[in-house]
């Protein structure tokens, strides 16, 4: 996917970064150019720089200028929050799909990446690069260094189990179970029919997840997928949460039977893997 001297957009499209966390940016960017590759840093990063009402629509366009720039070979989102959604109506798609190159971001991000799946069928990734910088750093660049510029699947290869069925197949979709929840009644939402649906949470406890996913009960989500990969629930793993997502997810889709898988290698963690969002998986035991 990239070669060394290759140029990479860094954006905020969701919260922008506490000033606070200044320095950890600039390990970011020393850490970006170790792997060899040129950060262009966007506009609106800070938190001091991104403010107002009227912001959502220059940081759509700080997007539409790295898509529109030839020398830009991939795009790196390195927010998350609650405000990404609010750039949905300034994204040109058409650009997109024009100029595509590949466009990373998890949690908040959700929603970007997956309208921009849905209006292009282009392959994005749920991944955060500030992984390279945090606790698994070591493993986080090494696996990039496979995936991204020796044609590996280190960083997309993870482990999982069946909790129902043996098999599945289909289109991945989805993310952050309660930012993706945010394209619900919108024209940005994914066509659920035959996909696999990828869920994954930060924070809430078992009621919050139970609201959840009877959200996508009555959504009737769970009549046209063909199956659901659990990411990890950070919270709920965290306090042993009773019921956990594993009884919650098989309790609420029983009369369907979907086939469920649950892996631990993909969600917040900073050892989380990738998952290709508009990619075919195949999944069995």
């Amino acid at each position: 996917m990239f070669k060394k001297g290759d140029k990479i957009g860094i954006v905020v499209l969701s919260n922008g970064i506490d000033k606070n966390k200044k320095e950890q940016v600039k390990q970011l960017i020393v850490e970006i150019k170790n792997l060899g590759l040129v950060p262009i840093i966007g506009e609106y990063i800070y938190s001091e720089e991104n403010h107002c009402l009227l912001i959502a629509q220059k940081k759509a366009k700080v997007l539409m200028d790295f898509y529109k720039n030839k020398d830009i070979k991939a795009i790196f989102d390195i927010s998350g929050g609650n405000l990404a959604n609010e750039i949905l109506p300034f994204i040109d798609f058409e650009i997109i799909k024009n100029n595509y190159k590949p466009f990373f971001g998890y949690s908040d991000l959700t929603t970007v990446i997956n309208a921009i799946y849905s209006n292009t069928k282009n392959l994005y990734y749920l991944y955060q690069i500030k992984n390279i910088i945090l606790d698994n750093k070591e493993k986080q660049i090494r696996n990039f260094n496979e995936s991204f510029f020796k044609g590996k699947d280190d960083i997309f290869k993870f482990d999982y189990e069946f909790l129902r069925g043996d098999s599945m197949k289909g289109v991945v979709i989805g993310g952050n179970i309660r930012c993706f929840l945010k394209l619900a009644g919108t024209s940005y939402i994914p066509d659920f029919k035959d996909k696999i649906l990828f869920l994954e949470s930060r924070s809430g406890k078992s009621s919050l997840m139970i609201s959840f996913f009877n959200q996508l009960k009555q959504m009737n989500v769970f009549e046209d997928i063909r199956g659901i990969i659990l990411g990890t629930f950070t919270q709920m793993e965290r306090e042993n949460s009773c019921p956990n997502i594993k009884e919650i997810a098989l309790d609420i889709t029983k009369e369907y039977n979907i086939p469920i898988v649950k892996t631990n290698e993909i969600g917040h963690g900073s050892d989380s893997k990738c998952i290709v969002i508009g990619k075919e998986y195949n999944l069995s035991k």
